[in-house]
């Protein structure tokens, strides 16, 4: 981790936790960061981590609870089985109990366990903030090409075990479903900075 990561995320975690008027327990960050290294990641790591945290730092007054949906960015990859179809949920869980533990009430708590739901990606989100999480869980499609070619060898590194031919036509359906929405982002401020690389980044990878 560098300096500026390193510094990233000490503001990010200090300002999360002061917008709630909260304390986290002493332990929960390292914890946290240390979840995200864990070796079997590749693209739910840290890289990402701080990638999100950078683009919420654009967009922190445009949130409603942003203390909320800070914590629930900090939480929504906690726990990353690749094989795993609840890691959001335990994801959610863990968010939930350290609340708990650090005073939050209980509509707190069932309001961040929302917002780390809503990056399962099943369904549009109606609620603003969760609008914004998502289109920042997802800012990685409008990254550059460069990296959003890094992104795409790190999902496929994460997915080593599947066989390459399962692997290249499930990944080909899950893109083309991105393109294959009205927008991909639902916030404006997104959607004007990302909607056409992230469009141009699909298009070159799902017709290769």
């Amino acid at each position: 981790m560098n300096t500026e990561t390193a510094s990233l995320f000490q503001s990010s975690w200090q300002r999360s936790w002061a917008a709630l008027n909260l304390s986290p327990p002493g332990e929960l960050q390292q914890r946290l960061l240390a979840a995200y290294a864990e070796p079997r990641r590749h693209y739910h790591t840290q890289q990402h981590l701080a990638e999100c945290l950078a683009h919420f730092d654009a967009v922190w007054e445009q949130a409603q609870r942003p203390g909320e949906l800070a914590i629930a960015l900090w939480f929504h990859d906690a726990v990353y089985d690749i094989k795993g179809k609840d890691n959001e949920l335990r994801s959610a869980q863990w968010a939930e109990r350290a609340l708990k533990d650090s005073g939050a009430t209980e509509a707190s708590r069932q309001r961040v366990s929302a917002l780390i739901m809503a990056t399962c990606h099943t369904a549009a989100p109606s609620d603003d903030d969760a609008k914004l999480l998502v289109d920042i869980d997802l800012a990685i499609l409008g990254a550059s090409p460069q990296r959003f070619a890094e992104y795409d060898r790190q999902v496929a590194a994460e997915y080593a075990w599947v066989p390459k031919l399962v692997y290249g036509f499930k990944r080909k359906q899950v893109l083309r479903s991105f393109l294959e929405r009205e927008t991909i982002y639902t916030t404006a401020h997104f959607h004007q900075r990302l909607e056409q690389q992230a469009r141009s980044n699909l298009r070159r990878l799902t017709s290769a």
